[in-house]
């Protein structure tokens, strides 16, 4: 998983790393708000870790940023100093979905972050059939199902297809489909994933008559949106 880790301190961000990244996570520092919101729209993260105390916009404020357009943040934790429930409920309400008070304790927050991807990764060995519209994809036959067709997939193919559909609306970059379907290969070349984008669009039928589109996100990545099938266009 990728983890954005914002402070204005570099070794605070360095202590984080050091704590997760043994354990899996590859994390990515920022020292300031509008370099992350600037890569937001290069690449995409699983979890963003902020802290309130910055400079140039608090923890709060570029949390209400990140919540603009819910389709595209990922789940975000808040690190804070500050303990009092009236501050701790202002950072919840703010979008955080969870926080952690300083002084940082490593396995406090090895703890807290695991919490966070058992909420958003379904656990890979409970396979359950997942519906969206009247699409249904089956982990275990790997098929999926529409209006009474059935579609054998590889299994990345299935993998790259669980990944849109679980993410509707959000654009996902080239780099993070790369990453999470074929793990760290950095030679793999981009073409890779493009020809499997067409082959799934195809295989499924991903156009607006079915209610869904498949579209390229120029520059950055793909991205699956539902649509209405008697209002949208006949494009991709």
């Amino acid at each position: 998983m990728k983890v954005a880790l914002l402070d204005d301190d570099q070794s605070h961000n360095a202590l984080v790393a050091s704590v997760l990244e043994p354990a899996g996570f590859v994390c990515t520092s920022f020292t300031t708000p509008s370099r992350l919101l600037a890569e937001l729209r290069k690449q995409t993260f699983d979890l963003i870790i902020l802290d309130w105390n910055m400079p140039e916009l608090s923890g709060v404020e570029t949390l209400k940023l990140l919540r603009e357009d819910p389709a595209t943040a990922p789940p975000v934790l808040l690190l804070t100093s500050r303990s009092v429930e009236a501050d701790l409920v202002e950072g919840l309400n703010a979008g955080a979905d969870d926080y952690i008070v300083k002084p940082l304790q490593p396995q406090v927050l090895l703890a807290r972050v695991n919490a966070v991807v058992r909420r958003i990764h379904r656990p890979a060995s409970q396979p359950q059939t997942e519906q969206y519209g009247h699409y249904r994809l089956d982990p275990g036959a790997q098929t999926a199902s529409w209006n009474g067709q059935v579609e054998a997939l590889t299994p990345k193919e299935f993998q790259l297809a669980s990944l849109l559909f679980s993410n509707l609306s959000r654009p996902l970059s080239r780099e993070y489909l790369l990453r999470r379907i074929w793990g760290q290969r950095p030679d793999l070349e981009t073409r890779t994933l493009d020809a499997h984008v067409s082959r799934l669009r195809s295989k499924l039928h991903l156009r607006p008559s079915n209610g869904f589109r498949l579209s390229t996100v120029y520059g950055f990545g793909y991205r699956l949106e539902a649509c209405d099938p008697d209002t949208a266009g006949g494009g991709d």
